[in-house]
Formats: structure tokens, C-alpha cells, sequence
């Protein structure tokens, strides 16, 4: 049981340590504040990826949506805990770093209890989101679903789909191409990822239940336990938090680069 625990404690901090030292290495105008991030954002979308592909497997491979179990659900659990856990020491060296070439942390000082405060209240929600999952979700699917729901365990899996492609918009403002073709594909298939695979996961959720158990899909939330809609309330609502946040920031993308093409237009000289 504890084999995975043990080897996902050695893997998410394996890869960070080795892709700081191979960007260190490879781009060396980087900040020690461009390091790190780029590094969490590989190990975030690699965890992502792994989490989708055991999701799409689990998904696939239960036909009865509460009795129907599969290894890989408390498999990547175990697996998948210790990276809660270092992507908030992952997330705080990134706010450390960005607080430091901002001038803001000394270029000699340490780590304080100042700069631990402030990581905490900049990002209380994603630390609140891996709290949530590595003290509470953890534990329920470990040692109190009496082996039910390996279906649904696996659909929260698949909300990861997106992660990568958010990773990868960071990974290109940081390679300074967030103006390129490229960078706004992505950022359309985040927003397409996002809304499908984080919030419209629950509606189909439930519409499998209702299909199921031949049950109205307006009536399926009346026959689930009060705590499943709450457990899913919770992990829904910061999900459409996040995704309004994604759209207001496209849609800013959106209006600088057009106002960008405009003043463009405007000071090209006229050649008629």
C-alpha cells in the first residue's frame, strides 16, 4: 500500500530538483525566480497528465458507476499525495524567488516568517485547494467509500486535463512568446479544457447516475447522500472562481493586443 506513497515522495521532488538544475544550466540568463517557476509548472503538468491518463482508465473501465472498482484509484492517490504536499514548498520558492527580483526580499536575506505571510495570503486559495485535497479527499477515498464510486474518484482525475495547457501559457510568457500564434491557441484550448473537464465534469457526473438508476436527472441530487452534493459544491465552486478569472484575463489579452494592432495601424505610414 505504501509503495506508490513512497514513490510519488521520490518523483514530483526528483523531477523539480532535476529541472532546476538542467534550466540552470540551459538557460543561464535566467533568474533563480524563472528556475523555479518554469520547474513547477513542468512538475504540475506532468502530475496533471498522469492524473488524467489514470482518470480516462478508471472512466473507461467501470460500467457500473457505484459498485465497479479499479486499482489505480487508490493507486494514484497514494501516488499523487506527496505532490499536494511539495507543490506548496514548490509554489512558496516561487513566491520567494518573484519577491526577491522584485526587490521586494533582499538579495542576501533569507526566508522569513514575513515572506511565509505573504505567500499565504497571495494564495490562500490554492493552498486551501491542496490542503483540501491531500487532508480531506485523501482520506475519504483511502478508508471511508467502503470500496465505492471508483467511477467518480475518476472523473475528479480527469479535471487535471487542463493543468498542462495552463502550464504551458506560463511557460510561454516566460519564454516571452505570450504575443505568438501559439500562446492564444493555447490559451482558447485552456478555456475549452477548463470549462468541460472542470465544471461540466459534475452535470455528466450525475447525468451517468441518473442513466444508471433510470432516475429524472433534476431528481439525482435528492437521492445522493447531503454530503456528496456538499463535497461536490466545494470542489465545484472554486473551479468556476478560477474559470471566471480565465475569461476576464483573456478577455484583457484580447483587448490589448487588438488596441495594440489599432495604435499599429494608426502610426504605419500611408502609402497612397
Amino acid at each position: 500500500m505504501f509503495t506508490p506513497l513512497v514513490c510519488g515522495a521520490v518523483v514530483f521532488p526528483g523531477l523539480f530538483y532535476t529541472f532546476r538544475k538542467v534550466l540552470r544550466s540551459t538557460f543561464t540568463r535566467w533568474s533563480d525566480a524563472d528556475v523555479v517557476s518554469v520547474s513547477e509548472r513542468l512538475v504540475s503538468a506532468i502530475h496533471a497528465s498522469l492524473a488524467t491518463a489514470a482518470g480516462v482508465t478508471v472512466v473507461a473501465s467501470c460500467r457500473d458507476v457505484m459498485t465497479d472498482s479499479h486499482w489505480l484509484v487508490n493507486g494514484f492517490v497514494l501516488f499523487g499525495a506527496p505532490y499536494m504536499a511539495h507543490d506548496i514548498y514548490a509554489m512558496y520558492l516561487s513566491h520567494f524567488y518573484n519577491q526577491r527580483a522584485k526587490g521586494q526580499v533582499g538579495a542576501h536575506s533569507g526566508h522569513s516568517l514575513q515572506t511565509v505571510r505573504a505567500f499565504l495570503f497571495k494564495d490562500w486559495m490554492l493552498i486551501l485547494h491542496h490542503l483540501a485535497l491531500l487532508l480531506i479527499f485523501v482520506p475519504i477515498t483511502l478508508f471511508f467509500r467502503r470500496g465505492l464510486g471508483d467511477f467518480f474518484i475518476g472523473c475528479l482525475f480527469t479535471t487535471e486535463f487542463s493543468t498542462p495547457f495552463i502550464s504551458i501559457g506560463k511557460i510561454l510568457i516566460q519564454l516571452g512568446l505570450d504575443h505568438t500564434r501559439l500562446h492564444r491557441i493555447n490559451g482558447i484550448i485552456v478555456l475549452l479544457s477548463f470549462f468541460t473537464c472542470r465544471i461540466m465534469i459534475f452535470p455528466f457526473m450525475y447525468w451517468m447516475y441518473s442513466r444508471q438508476f433510470g432516475i429524472p436527472l433534476h431528481r439525482v441530487a435528492f437521492h445522493l447522500p447531503l454530503q456528496c452534493n456538499v463535497g461536490n459544491l466545494v470542489i465545484l465552486a472554486p473551479q468556476i472562481y478560477w474559470f471566471i478569472l480565465l475569461v476576464k484575463k483573456a478577455n484583457r489579452l484580447y483587448l490589448r493586443q487588438r488596441g495594440g494592432k489599432g495604435d499599429g495601424n494608426k502610426d504605419r505610414p500611408k502609402t497612397d
